[in-house]
Order: structure tokens, then C-alpha cells, then sequence
């Protein structure tokens, strides 16, 4: 009996060794995948959500503004779509703004009006576009950012797979004349030599203030988001944190939850169209 089964053993394993490798694979993937989140695996494929309401308080109907002939939020999609990072989904609770992406040739998908943030709008978009979960790394972009360049998203995807993190989020050098203006939110950034000079790090903390103080460089923080599928499912489970209601940064209820936020530095930014007096100054810009 040894002789015929030793000779049925290559037949056998020939059968067995695609799954014995599947086997191999899958706990070595989710290994690096832990330690290290550049390895890409199958579980950090991203996808990008731009959430969009009209009922913003200072600019009602901002994402539907004009500027050089096309809606505020068609600027900020087509930028996105240049960044060729994943699929590109605005989120929204009007459906005019579903119809100006639709005409545009892009995805736009319905959300409750109620959301208390954008985050929450995000979630319930993806869990609508992708309710199997084969996206596991969300991109929450701003639909207020007409002049976004393309580093702002490759950046962000880049803070997702520097570090385990649960959440990332992006930070230019603060001018002179932002670090006293209560607007444009600090962070405090430790920084990881080991990945160039103030290239990739960690975020301990945000504020309107101007800190960390005994230093000459104070970080301006960019409010986009790349978020683990979980993680963002978890936040917005979680009632308003002390320090979050303080300083009026939603950002915070992470920290206070312990989430760690890796952070990347970006150099060529583009502010926000918050005013009407933001929303002239970007037409000229690009009229």
C-alpha cells in the first residue's frame, strides 16, 4: 500500500498547494498589514467621499456656487477623480447637487438632512455604496476646496498607509500672520525623523490657540480626513468629548477616544470657501 500512495502524493499536493498558499498568505497580509499599513493588502483599498449640504450658516448654498461656469462641488469632484485614487462619490442632502454631479458624469448619492456632521454623512454614504465592505480605507474630502490641488488626496492616502493609525489627517506650516487667528486650527504634530524632515508623524492635539509655544514653527491643520472603515464607524458612536465641545474641533473626540491620527505635511494647499468674500477672491483666481 506505501508504494501506490507515495505515488498519489504529488497528485495531492498538487490539488492542496493553491490553498495551502491562500492559507500562508492571509494571516502573513493581516501581519503586515498591523505592523506596517504601507503593505497593501485587499483590506485598505480607499475610496473617496466628498460630503456637500446646502445649509452651510455663513455661505448658504455653497456647493452650488458659480465659479468660472462650473458648481463649486464639480471643481472639488473633478480634482478628486485627477487624484486616481479610488472611486470618487459625493455625499449630499440636496438633490440638486446630486443632479450637477449625475450631468457631470460622476456618483452622487442621497443622505439624511439631519447628520450632525460630515463624518456621519461620509459613513452612511459608504455603507450605502458599499455595504459588503470591500473599502476599508475612507477618504473624507471637503466640498468647499474649489483649488484643491492633487497632493492634498495622494497626501492623505499617503498618511493612511505611513503608520498604524486609525484616522489621518494633513498639516502645512502656519504663516506669521495665522498663528494668532483663532480660525485656522494648530496642531501638535511629534514628527518621525526616520521619514524625512517633518514629512509623516503623529498628532497629539488640536487647538485654536496658538501652540505648542517655545518654537518657531506651529502647524496648520487641513480638515480632511482618511479614516479605517471601523474606526469611522466607532467615532460617530461616540457622544461629544469635553475637549471637543471646548475647543470646538470634532477631531479631539478621537484623541480623547484614543485613536491614534497620523499626520502628513503638505506644502501647496488651498484654502476653504467659507464667506462671500472667499468665494470672489477664488473666482478671480480662476476666471
Amino acid at each position: 500500500m506505501r508504494g501506490p500512495i507515495r505515488a498519489l502524493l504529488p497528485k495531492i499536493c498538487a490539488v492542496l498547494n493553491p490553498y495551502i498558499t491562500v492559507l500562508r498568505l492571509l494571516p502573513m497580509q493581516k501581519t503586515k498589514y498591523v505592523m506596517n499599513c504601507r503593505i497593501m493588502t485587499s483590506l485598505n483599498k480607499k475610496i473617496i467621499v466628498i460630503p456637500a449640504r446646502m445649509a452651510a450658516s455663513r455661505l448658504p448654498g455653497k456647493p452650488l456656487a458659480d465659479i468660472a461656469g462650473k458648481p463649486m462641488i464639480q471643481h472639488v469632484w473633478e480634482r478628486a477623480i485627477a487624484a486616481d485614487i479610488g472611486p470618487v462619490h459625493v455625499a449630499t442632502d440636496d438633490t440638486a447637487i446630486v443632479d450637477v454631479i449625475n450631468a457631470a458624469g460622476g456618483s452622487a448619492i442621497m443622505t439624511r438632512h439631519d447628520h450632525p456632521s460630515g463624518s456621519d454623512r461620509v459613513y452612511e454614504a459608504v455603507q450605502a455604496i458599499d455595504p459588503d465592505g470591500a473599502f476599508d480605507q475612507i477618504l473624507n474630502l471637503q466640498g468647499d476646496l474649489p483649488e484643491m490641488p492633487t497632493g492634498i488626496p495622494t497626501a492623505l492616502a499617503a498618511a493612511m498607509d505611513y503608520a498604524n493609525c486609525e484616522l489621518a489627517t494633513l498639516v502645512t506650516l502656519a504663516s506669521p500672520e495665522e498663528r494668532a487667528l483663532p480660525q485656522v486650527v494648530k496642531a501638535v504634530v511629534s514628527w518621525d525623523q526616520a521619514h524625512g524632515q517633518n514629512e509623516f508623524g503623529r498628532a497629539h492635539y488640536f487647538s485654536r490657540a496658538a501652540i505648542p509655544t517655545g518654537t518657531d514653527q506651529l502647524w496648520h491643520h487641513i480638515g480632511v480626513y482618511g479614516w479605517r472603515r471601523d474606526a469611522l464607524a466607532r467615532f460617530i458612536t461616540l457622544p461629544q468629548s469635553p475637549l471637543e465641545i471646548s475647543e470646538k474641533l470634532e477631531q479631539l473626540r478621537a484623541i480623547e477616544a484614543g485613536m491614534t491620527i497620523s499626520v502628513a505635511r503638505v506644502d501647496d494647499t488651498a484654502g476653504g470657501v467659507d464667506t462671500p468674500d472667499d468665494l470672489d477672491a477664488v473666482r478671480r483666481r480662476l476666471s
